[in-house]
């Protein structure tokens, strides 16, 4: 018999946070694929005090998974963090944070960073907090398309993608975060926030990796494949 001793929980945390991986399928019939928050003030260099430099370094890797999403039948939803309502469905709090203590504002409606090359028929959100479920139809929006795994991609990795996986994970939804398709502000917060996810909300996995697996996975059975989250 196993004794449970602090060595062993503790090890096996540690194993988890660092190595471990969710044991379900990444199904192209299944999937839609999240670009959280790619937008000018954020990934636009030198444009806003908010620019996100890694952001920017990895556009180009999240622009080839958009790709191959798009020739896997993957449909591809864009969210942009945006001043909705009069701001008056956004948080209290926020303007109370540190990282509102600029003067800089947004010229006009905030909008995807154009070398990222949303298409017309792509649905966009505009949201007014972290999470992309929080007073979105995002959640509808997927259920209508048959999907119950979201790929999560963007930044900022532990604010807006972070909040996101965990929102899916909540309402039942499979959840895989792209490891080097997300980007935060502070880079050495990369992988503390992968090792959370990582042990108790999503398959994080690499751009490639998610890539594979789309092109690996078996045809659905025929009339079948779609189907609504849980």
């Amino acid at each position: 018999m196993t004794e449970y001793t602090e060595e062993w929980v503790t090890a096996r945390a540690r194993d988890a946070y660092e190595h471990g991986r969710a044991s379900f399928d990444v199904r192209p019939e299944r999937a839609a694929l999240l670009v959280i928050d790619m937008q000018d003030e954020f990934v636009r260099p030198g444009w806003s005090p908010y620019w996100v430099t890694a952001a920017t370094r990895m556009a180009p890797g999240l622009h080839q998974l958009v790709e191959d999403c798009r020739a896997a039948a993957v449909p591809v939803i864009w969210t942009i963090f945006d001043d909705t309502h009069l701001g008056l469905d956004r948080p209290r709090a926020l303007s109370h944070l540190p990282h509102a203590d600029t003067d800089w504002r947004r010229p006009g409606q905030a909008e995807v960073w154009a070398p990222m090359e949303r298409r017309p028929d792509e649905a966009l959100i505009r949201k007014p907090s972290y999470g992309a479920f929080y007073d979105t139809p995002l959640d509808t929006m997927l259920r209508n398309l048959g999907r119950d795994t979201v790929i999560v991609t963007g930044t900022l990795t532990n604010y807006c993608c972070g909040t996101t996986a965990r929102q899916a994970y909540e309402r039942g939804y499979r959840v895989v975060f792209g490891a080097d398709v997300t980007a935060t502000d502070d880079e050495s917060r990369q992988e503390p926030e992968l090792a959370v996810l990582r042990e108790g909300f999503a398959l994080v996995l690499t751009a490639k990796e998610i890539t594979d697996r789309l092109k690996a996975a078996e045809p659905a059975p025929e009339g079948g494949g779609r189907v609504g989250a849980a």
